[in-house]
């Protein structure tokens, strides 16, 4: 598509937020206000990014020995163990970050989403979609 073409649609979206027709949700809040922890995260999914799961699962534990009760520390070290393929542990950890959640229901979705994938990587397909289905359920 051509500048000179994406520019109506561009216009018409800015259109369409500004008037209340698409509703985009608040970015999620920052994963911690300490910057060490901030850094150490960045670090992590640089190296899970590049394949280097172990790399990124020692990161985040040194973050929540600072951290212990920080969900979204949790919910970070949940999608590296995904990644790695180490379901029973990316279910497990997604849990503990729900269990810190309180009443954030975006997190807890999230959490969902990931003990679902994690389901399905273990070829649990009923499962999976209770999962889903309660990652829905927090979403609406």
């Amino acid at each position: 598509m051509t500048h000179a073409a994406r520019a109506p649609l561009a216009a018409l979206a800015l259109v369409a937020l500004a008037a209340g027709c698409v509703s985009v949700p608040p970015p999620p809040p920052p994963v911690s206000e300490n910057s060490a922890v901030v850094a150490l995260v960045e670090t992590a999914r640089g190296d899970d990014g590049a394949g280097r799961h172990a790399d990124a699962a020692a990161t985040l534990e040194r973050a929540l020995r600072m951290e212990p009760r920080n969900p979204r520390l949790w919910q970070e070290l949940a999608r590296v163990r995904l990644n790695e393929g180490s379901y029973e542990q990316a279910e497990t950890l997604a849990g503990r970050s729900s269990s810190w959640a309180g009443s954030d229901n975006r997190l807890r979705a999230e959490n969902w989403r990931i003990i679902a994938e994690a389901r399905r990587g273990r070829g649990d397909t009923a499962g999976a979609q209770a999962a889903t289905d309660r990652a829905d359920k927090l979403e609406h």
